[in-house]
């Protein structure tokens, strides 16, 4: 006769159950967003219109919010975005949650995998030809990693459903609006670059999560 040991607690999964359909939804909006802005823009070499509205205001910052901007724009640089994911998976193996670990380090790394394909594919660029800008990398390694955090902190003892949805999207808004202010602020990407970013990291993100859980899911029923 197999016995349970009562005090085994349960893993702790990658996407929370209870906000699987309503990430999933988004999720597939926002990769239909980052189809939609890539066409329209592909191949352009300067903003469109609603760029150049958001730009002119921007572009209006003071020097102490350049500071600002280059402080953020270095958490996505190779040094400054290690630093956050090294961070990250100290904490999740500390907290014996390899899982965790393993989607800090897989969903912004992919996330920002998918920028860098899908740049040459768009082909807009900035500042010249060599500059390709659409989507963001920045504004996905960011969003992407916030959102990481933010789902197993939910999933972890945070709310499930409408509430738990909307503090996960609330944590990437704010990430992505962050870095992708600082990308506009210094120039290095229009807004709808930043905006392709955002959308990239929510739609690569949730996914990712979710293989994370099948995978880990087809390893323990292996075992058994």
């Amino acid at each position: 006769m197999v016995t349970h040991r009562s005090d085994e607690r349960p893993a702790l999964t990658a996407l929370p159950p209870a906000l699987r359909a309503s990430l999933g939804l988004i999720a597939a909006l926002a990769a239909l967003m980052v189809v939609v802005f890539g066409v329209l823009y592909a191949g352009d070499g300067g903003p469109g219109a609603v760029d150049a509205r958001i730009q002119s205001v921007v572009d209006g910052a003071g020097p102490p919010w350049r500071h600002v901007a280059l402080a953020t724009d270095f958490l996505g640089e190779p040094v400054g975005a290690a630093m956050l994911v090294g961070a990250a998976v100290t904490g999740c193996l500390l907290l014996r949650s390899p899982r965790a670990a393993l989607l800090v380090v897989a969903g912004p790394g992919l996330a920002v995998g998918t920028t860098k394909l899908l740049k040459p594919l768009v082909g807009r660029t900035i500042h010249g030809d060599g500059n390709l800008s659409y989507p963001s990398g920045h504004t996905a390694f960011l969003t992407a990693f916030v959102l990481v955090v933010a789902l197993l902190a939910t999933g972890r003892r945070g709310p499930g459903g409408t509430a738990g949805t909307s503090l996960v999207l609330a944590a990437a808004l704010a990430a992505g609006a962050a870095m992708g202010w600082a990308q506009v602020a210094l120039g290095a990407h229009y807004p709808t670059d930043a905006l392709g970013g955002w959308c990239t990291a929510l739609a690569v993100t949730p996914a990712t999560a979710w293989l994370a859980d099948r995978v880990a899911g087809a390893g323990r029923s292996g075992h058994r």
